[in-house]
């Protein structure tokens, strides 16, 4: 059983990395928001390992 706000976290991140270089039309700022919304909402319910990939996810978004 997967864990649904980690997968929306992990998609929405993916999408803002898409949009921020460009292989994406969308909204930097809106993606940026949605990935960092969907972070904070996926950390509360995960296991050890889904928060050690949700804290890359979020290094990964703040490079952006």
């Amino acid at each position: 059983m997967t864990n649904q706000l980690f997968q929306q976290a992990r998609e929405a991140v993916a999408y803002a990395n898409s949009v921020a270089t460009g292989s994406q039309q969308g909204d930097k700022y809106e993606a940026v928001l949605k990935a960092k919304n969907a972070l904070s909402s996926a950390y509360a319910n995960c296991t050890d390992a889904e928060r050690a990939q949700l804290r890359e996810f979020q290094q990964a978004i703040d490079s952006i």
